[in-house]
């Protein structure tokens, strides 16, 4: 993978994000190698999720565990640009800048002059990515919560009680959208020459999501309930069964061959309604009683191996605990100085080396001083004006 690491060094990224969407795709970025930019708000102290613990976490710092999820390799620049001195350093960056990532509402970017309109003065063929909660006309602003409620998602989670997903996977698929669609748009402009506006909702990418839940709906009007972790087009795949000493079990059996090698290993006959996967789906509660009777006193890992040899898909309940135990898991953690976080990236370098999250306004000086050139009176000004703060 080092080709593409070497291919994105010489990136320039500004990210004028916050949260989780916008920095997870500065973040994939980062950890092939971009420079990536990270603009903070001095009158906030930061990205918000500089403060968002867990209960049991140490709170003497401002790299959470959150804000440590999204954040590697990024350098940190305290600067207020609701103010002109503060635009104009940041217009002064973007000149030389290869990409945006902005997370603005509608309306706000174009009240502090950093809308794709303003910004494309200052570099005409910048590419400029930028998610909404709703599009740019609405001026809602997104939650991941109440976009997995509104888009259909809590509604089939859960089982007797609807819930929402325990990620913000909303977020998590408006980053992969805006991702996707920020790499098109270097290749284009690497034939053509020109940069582009990417606008990508969390709505929208929350509706692409639903893939086949969405397309049974459209075809057929079929509504979903939630099912527990079951599948509604196939079964037995997803359903949990207790087997022997409370261990648990998942089974993923897509076609009838497998189900034939299921049935076989667990001593069952296969009868006629459960020959094919649509009688499967017809006669489910039944198919669950007799599998669940079957599993609840036979030894799990014994199954799984026999299940494993026999190509039959089928795996463990895992805790995180036991999630981040494999070796395989490790491999897409990255850690600096006692910070750990899963990659962004899955097919990222792994040997090549990323710093930790930064501190707020950590490299205010070096970049404004490196990238700019400013002088120590240039700096001090903007100190006394309350421009930007830096750490020493």
């Amino acid at each position: 993978m080092n080709q593409f690491h070497d291919l994105c060094s010489g990136l320039k990224i500004i990210e004028l994000a916050s949260v989780l969407a916008g920095p997870s795709v500065g973040a994939f970025f980062a950890e092939f190698g971009a420079s990536v930019i990270k603009i903070e708000n001095p009158r906030t102290n930061g990205d918000v999720t500089r403060s968002w613990r867990t209960a049991g976490e140490c709170g003497d710092s401002d790299i959470s565990a959150y804000f440590a999820s999204v954040n590697f390799g990024k350098r940190s620049l305290a600067l207020d640009i609701s103010q002109q001195q503060g635009r104009d350093v940041l217009y002064d960056l973007l000149k030389t800048a290869d990409v945006v990532i902005a997370s603005y509402k509608p309306g706000d970017a174009e009240k502090l002059g950093v809308a794709y309109n303003e910004v494309k003065k200052h570099n005409p063929n910048i590419i400029y990515g930028h998610i909404t909660g709703y599009g740019n006309d609405s001026s809602r602003a997104g939650y991941d919560a109440i976009i997995q409620a509104e888009t259909g998602y809590t509604s089939m989670n859960g089982t007797d009680e609807m819930c929402k997903m325990p990620v913000a996977l909303m977020d998590v698929l408006a980053g992969h959208q805006l991702k996707e669609a920020i790499l098109m748009a270097l290749w284009s402009k690497e034939r053509l020459g020109e940069g582009c506006y990417i606008p990508i909702s969390l709505f929208d990418s929350a509706l692409s999501g639903l893939v086949n839940q969405g397309s049974n709906f459209l075809n057929t009007g079929h509504v979903p309930k939630p099912l527990g972790s079951d599948h509604p087009n196939i079964v037995p795949y997803g359903t949990l069964y207790k087997c022997r000493n409370g261990q648990y079990l998942i089974l993923a059996v897509g076609n009838n061959m497998q189900f034939a090698g299921l049935m076989d290993i667990l001593g069952l006959e296969v009868y006629s309604e459960f020959e094919t996967n649509h009688g499967r789906v017809q006669n489910r509660d039944e198919l669950k009683v007799l599998l669940a009777d079957a599993l609840e006193n036979m030894d799990r890992d014994e199954l799984l191996q026999k299940l494993h040899n026999a190509k039959i898909p089928a795996g463990e309940l895992n805790d995180l605990e036991h999630v981040f135990a494999d070796p395989s898991a490790l491999n897409m953690v990255v850690e600096d100085e006692n910070v750990r976080a899963v990659r962004q990236g899955a097919y990222s370098d792994k040997d090549s080396p990323i710093s930790r999250p930064p501190h707020f306004g950590e490299h205010t000086r070096t970049i404004l001083e490196d990238e700019l050139q400013l002088g120590k009176d240039e700096i001090n000004s903007l100190i006394n004006n309350n421009i930007i703060i830096y750490q020493e």
